[in-house]
């Protein structure tokens, strides 16, 4: 039942159609796409994202037997410049728009900083900046309905939606079937909290269960009094894989899981551990 795939920008660059042919020959069902991240060959501007491209995408993908689990579309929806994130969220709408013709029923993103460079900051935990973004978001989801797509949200420590309390504000106060969860445990750790990463995931899907659309794996060391992400490769860092596997396997079947931080030469390891830790949960 384990729906197993990668992030799309970590396979080696080549050609989209050796490309699209490469995820299936390593072993993987499905992808995370960010279009300027995995091909290099072509225009992938928000301008250049006709229907012509997806539906040519989306003819490429089914040849090859994947799934584009989720369109990435990472920009700053809380930026406190008003005439960048009207822009920003025309972008979102392509996204949708575009996703909508591909295939893609989820377009994902992380929830940005209260200043225009983008930037982790002190004012990101505070009400204020949740609120701002709440507002950002708000009309990129409203147009996700419209077309038929979901909108992905990603919880980061050091961007605005970095709890599990906080994600569901989001979740609570948009009020949309439309909008979901994309759950990458590690992006919620830091140096003071990582002890307690099994009471962080169980928060999750106790108070998101249901929201909980897509997984984001990798593993994690603590550097320097700092989490450095790390690929799955045998259980080496610090992550508590098979426990994540045992809410997933009762709770979520046919979710996609899909490997982030993972580098060519360790990917048969990181696929190997994966499926045993997913077999035995």
């Amino acid at each position: 039942m384990l729906q197993f795939g990668i992030r799309g920008h970590d396979m080696p660059k080549a050609p989209v159609e050796e490309w699209v042919k490469n995820i299936r020959e390593a072993g993987f069902c499905c992808t995370q796409l960010a279009l300027p991240k995995a091909f290099t060959d072509f225009n992938t501007e928000p301008a250049a994202m006709t229907s012509g491209m997806a539906m040519y995408l989306r003819n490429l993908f089914a040849k090859n037997d994947v799934k584009v689990s989720v369109l990435g579309c990472y920009h700053n929806l809380a930026t406190p410049d008003k005439e960048q994130l009207k822009v920003t969220q025309n972008i979102y709408k392509t996204h949708i728009r575009f996703a909508s013709i591909l295939g893609c029923g989820l377009v994902g993103t992380e929830t940005g900083a209260v200043n225009t460079e983008y930037k982790p900051c002190p004012e990101n935990h505070t009400d204020e900046a949740l609120d701002t973004f709440i507002e950002g978001l708000r009309p990129v989801v409203e147009y996700a309905e419209k077309m038929g797509v979901c909108v992905g949200i990603e919880p980061v420590w050091n961007h605005i939606m970095h709890t599990p309390e906080r994600t569901k504000k989001v979740i609570d106060t948009i009020d949309s079937p439309n909008l979901r969860v994309i759950f990458d445990p590690i992006n919620m750790f830091n140096a003071e909290n990582e002890a307690h990463g099994n009471d962080i995931v169980d928060k999750m899907f106790e108070i998101l269960g249901p929201e909980i659309d897509v997984i984001h794996l990798k593993d994690y060391v603590v550097k320097d009094g700092k989490i450095v992400s790390r690929p799955v490769t045998l259980g080496e860092g610090r992550f508590d894989i098979p426990h994540l596997f045992s809410i997933i396997k009762k709770k979520k079947p046919y979710i996609n899981v899909l490997l982030e931080d993972s580098l060519p030469e360790n990917v048969e390891i990181s696929k190997a551990y994966v499926k045993k830790c997913y077999e035995e949960a």
